[in-house]
């Protein structure tokens, strides 16, 4: 007789190929002493057998195992029924569905303005569709909200509570993924068909939102629906065979999206290519599905997450860059020409790229049952290797990422310092130079990043570079005595260029060198000082530059009044005064942030300390300053507010020791500084 346990050991023996091809990763956390390679094949072969078994016995249970929840359902419906559970649902539906409207009547406005954005800039698609995000992601959160408040407020039992809790969240998580959907495919036709992520017609759209929504469904509402039968009283072995029935729906959605033929092309190009069973493709794509139930069936989840990996991360890495680059590209000018590439585009796409491949070692660890902090401590060659190739990946990502961002970005430079007519010699000079600097620049950036990523890839893999970088040294030797200094002054100069560090015009302070920028050559910048002294930095001594004419200035002061003061009046005082200042017309344009009290700094000998501060713009605050201190001082004497300075109080007797004492104490008063402002 065909027996459970022959079927279990016949089934689990593909489990033989998976032990053997991963051993490192087949000990399981319950079996620390297991060394050897027979132990570990043992071990998982026992594991996979233990499985099979539960899963075969559980098949003639099955029936029983579902009218055991029917029952455990009935009883905790209590007197009342399941009627009233069903009223209770369609109370909870009603309820969310009404919260949802409200909150789309809310957003009635922002919802008709959103479709009279102009697209003229790349900002402006990405409001429009930042603003659809979140207009019908919140009309979903709104509904889950309405109806999460009545079914928590059901007197349920809690295994009904815990079922309907997990049906609502499919159903949420359901209609958020068609809400996202629409916001990415846009299968509507209409205007804003241009917003969409991909690059498809209406007909592909319409297809892609209704196949990936059903299948986020099924996978939605069948975790539901274990989820709730676990809570009913379904054993383990049921659960895990009727997970796997419910499993093979997703399969079934996967192979029809496969098999699909493409949509039709329009009228008058030639017809698009159908799948067909003469291709490969469909056929392979249809056995890794399958593979895919089969692996999770066995409860081979390592391997599972191994073929998740393999198979994911290049349709999401394909998927991403194909999404960013039709979302964020470049909108037509009204001359007609397309604006060159935005550096958000190249950096969401390469950002994305990195995250899914960081996203894919994690699902690879945890699938895996590696702990990244227990190998940190582990010495072994396994330990070694598998965090050496971690920095080092973690390295050529990083680089990757920067050589992207500064292509992308000298090529937008370039874009925009083409000659053009009309303008002044100037201009015409600095992008001259920028035409002839930049691609130098640019090639010296690669060769840097690739030097320095090898060099540290290889360091992070345990590979000695110390003679790698000896031998290199012993080249450079010959050029750098001569030219170092020149090629870093360049060097130094084009990098401040391309971070916009200072322009001409701007008052800016290198180490003891101050003033502001009267121009710049290739290997130095004329600082005038207010003095009328004029500094020529060479850029490799200019160092860290503080640029005090860009953005805003935070003026913050300290003044001292005496203890008997009303602190709170004086902080009215200052709030007051920092409104007027605001609205002056000559002064007001100039502040960012009006004056106001901190609060008291500290508590001195003599004087209770308040802390000031205001935002205004660069080169305005001396004048601000000046004008807000006149004000301070006129409202403090007509509010009996007084400033604090050091005062000697005598007393005792006439004779002349005392008084001189008295003098001499006062004297030294007199002298004290006060404390300096923190």
């Amino acid at each position: 007789m065909f027996s459970s346990q022959r079927l279990a050991s016949l089934l689990a023996t593909p489990l033989l190929l998976l032990a053997v091809a991963f051993p490192a990763f087949a000990q399981s956390p319950a079996d620390p002493g297991a060394s050897g390679a027979s132990s570990l094949l043992a071990a998982r072969l026992e594991r996979a057998r233990q499985h099979f078994e539960q899963i075969v016995q559980a098949v003639p249970a099955l029936p029983a195992d579902f009218a055991e929840v029917a029952r455990s359902l009935t009883a905790a419906a209590g007197a009342d029924g399941v009627l009233r559970i069903l009223l209770g649902v369609v109370l909870c539906l009603a309820v969310g569905a009404a919260v949802e409207w409200a909150f789309r009547r809310a957003t009635s406005g922002p919802r008709e303005r959103r479709g009279a954005i102009p697209i003229r800039q790349l900002s402006d698609r990405l409001t429009r569709v930042g603003m659809d995000a979140l207009l019908d992601v919140g009309a979903v959160l709104a509904f889950a909200v309405g109806a999460l408040v009545v079914l928590v407020a059901m007197s349920w039992s809690p295994p009904i509570h815990e079922a309907g809790i997990a049906l609502l969240t499919a159903l949420v998580g359901a209609r958020l993924a068609n809400a996202l959907l629409v916001i990415l495919l846009r299968p509507q036709p209409g205007p804003d068909r241009d917003l969409a992520a991909f690059d498809l017609d209406v007909v592909r759209a319409q297809f892609w939102r209704s196949r990936l929504l059903a299948f986020v469904a099924w996978f939605a509402f069948g975790w539901a629906v274990i989820a709730a039968v676990r809570v009913l009283g379904m054993p383990r072995g049921g659960q895990l065979l009727f997970a796997y029935l419910l499993g093979t729906g997703l399969i079934a959605i996967a192979i029809a999206m496969i098999w699909h033929p493409h949509a039709p092309a329009p009228a008058g190009e030639p017809q698009a290519e159908r799948v067909s069973a003469g291709n490969a493709g469909p056929w392979l794509a249809t056995i890794t599905a399958v593979v895919f139930w089969m692996v999770w069936a066995a409860g081979a989840m390592p391997a599972f997450w191994f073929l998740t990996v393999v198979v994911g991360l290049p349709i999401g890495i394909g998927t991403a860059r194909r999404a960013s680059r039709h979302l964020l590209r470049p909108v037509t000018l009204p001359d007609g020409t397309a604006a060159p590439q935005s550096v958000l585009a190249v950096f969401v796409e390469q950002g994305l790229r990195a995250a899914l491949i960081v996203g894919a070692i994690g699902i690879l660890l945890s699938g895996w049952g590696l702990d990244v902090g227990a190998l940190a401590g582990q010495e072994n060659t396994f330990a070694r290797l598998v965090r050496g190739s971690l920095h080092a990946l973690i390295i050529v990502l990083v680089a990757d990422l920067a050589w992207s961002l500064i292509k992308a970005l000298a090529d937008n430079t370039l874009a925009n310092a083409q000659a053009a007519e009309g303008l002044a010699a100037d201009e015409v000079r600095r992008r001259a130079r920028i035409r002839t600097l930049l691609p130098i620049g640019r090639n010296i950036a690669l060769i840097v990043l690739v030097v320095m990523a090898g060099l540290m890839a290889l360091a992070a893999m345990g590979v000695e570079i110390a003679p790698l970088i000896a031998s290199a040294g012993v080249v450079g030797v010959a050029v750098g005595f001569g030219a170092q200094t020149v090629v870093r002054d360049m060097i130094s100069g084009m990098f401040y260029m391309l971070d916009d560090a200072f322009r001409v015009g701007e008052y800016i302070q290198s180490g003891n060198y101050k003033g502001v920028v009267e121009s710049f050559s290739l290997r130095s910048v004329k600082l005038r000082h207010q003095r009328g002294a004029l500094y020529t930095i060479p850029f490799g001594v200019l160092g860290a530059v503080q640029n005090m004419s860009r953005d805003w200035v935070m003026v913050k002061d300290q003044i001292g009044i005496t203890y008997d003061s009303d602190v709170d009046k004086a902080k009215k005082l200052i709030k007051q005064i920092g409104q007027e200042l605001a609205k002056d017309p000559d002064l007001g344009p100039s502040i960012l942030q009006p004056l106001k009290m901190q609060g008291i700094e500290q508590f001195g000998d003599y004087s209770i300390n308040i802390r000031m501060k205001m935002m205004t713009k660069p080169g305005e605050q001396f004048v601000v300053r000046r004008k807000a201190n006149a004000m301070i001082k006129k409202a403090f004497d007509e509010n009996g507010i007084h400033f604090a300075f050091p005062t000697v109080q005598l007393a005792g007797g006439g004779n002349a020791d005392n008084g001189a004492a008295a003098a001499a104490a006062a004297q030294k008063v007199l002298k004290r500084e006060p404390a300096p402002p923190a």
